[in-house]
């Protein structure tokens, strides 16, 4: 008798061991690069959260003791409180850079939440009805990625006004049609299923049948694609800031930070544009490398 209660639990631990999301889990922290990465993250969260407690100057608080001779005093000093140094106009670059953290991190992250949400429904929406409604919100998708989407983007800006709400909306509604494409293809190939078979035999819904069976088996295409598509959101946001028309002052980004850096490292202040841009490279990179991760972990039949 003891041997059989034993044998059902180390049955039962093995068939809880072999549950598709522990068995990613397990695949994902054995990947070093992706725990590096996920380091990273923490890293830059923890900065962006957290930093401005350390600070012992505001972001729009001036030095005037270091104004117009930043080649000569504004470099980093413990001393002076300004840990990375000051900008050209006296302000402390450590307290600048935290700022520009926090908002190119909530660029990426809500730009990629409502490129996701929208992508999602629209292709599992199209990929469950099929038919002809398909044919046209495809055609539409491929039409809409015809039109260079920098250029709307700048011009929503331009005519709505550099506001951080509209750099929110503007980004992830321009970003939502490769991830619509990708659920929709992903649909059709569940949508023949089972299960999904049995919800429409018994009268389901068609919108509840996509919420409930069809988006939740996608969870793992959704998330590996989330992880890539918030560094992307970044690099937009950034772009778009140095070319200045991203956030207004007082506000910033590492994007702004970085283009004020390359202007004015001709004068000797590397620190300018070396701080925000390891910044902006570490968020990258932990993006990336979490991504590949996610991506090997949750699908190790590609690695």
């Amino acid at each position: 008798m003891v041997a059989t209660t034993e044998n059902n639990v180390a049955t039962a631990q093995v068939t809880k061991g072999r549950s598709p999301w522990a068995d990613a889990r397990r695949r994902f922290f054995r990947n070093k690069a992706a725990v590096f990465g996920l380091l990273l993250l923490v890293i830059v969260t923890l900065f962006a959260l957290f930093g401005g407690f350390l600070a012992q100057w505001s972001n729009e608080e001036l030095d005037y003791n270091v104004m117009g001779q930043v080649a000569e005093l504004g470099g980093p000093s413990i001393a002076s409180g300004h840990y990375f140094g000051t900008d050209d106009l006296g302000r402390d670059l450590f307290a600048r850079t935290v700022q520009g953290t926090q908002i190119s991190l909530a660029v990426g992250v809500v730009g990629a939440l409502i490129a996701i949400v929208v992508g999602t429904l629209y292709g599992a929406t199209a990929g469950y009805v099929g038919g002809r409604v398909d044919g046209i919100m495809m055609r539409l998708v491929d039409i809409l990625m015809a039109i260079p989407y920098m250029f709307v983007l700048i011009l929503l800006l331009v005519m709505y006004g550099r506001s951080i709400t509209m750099l929110f909306v503007g980004v992830g509604l321009i970003s939502w049609m490769d991830m619509s494409r990708i659920v929709r293809g992903q649909t059709l190939s569940l949508k023949g299923r089972e299960y999904v078979e049995a919800a429409r035999a018994t009268g389901v819904s068609a919108p509840v049948i996509i919420l409930r069976h069809i988006v939740p088996n996608l969870a793992g295409v959704i998330i590996v694609y989330a992880t890539l598509l918030v560094p992307l959101m970044i690099l937009t946001e950034s772009f778009i800031s140095f070319l200045g028309l991203g956030v207004q002052e007082p506000l910033t980004s590492l994007g702004a930070l970085i283009a004020e850096g390359a202007g004015t490292i001709s004068y000797g202040t590397v620190w300018q544009l070396a701080f925000p841009l390891l910044f902006f490279v570490l968020t990258l990179f932990g993006f990336f490398f979490v991504g590949d991760g996610l991506r090997d972990a949750l699908d190790p039949k590609d690695r």
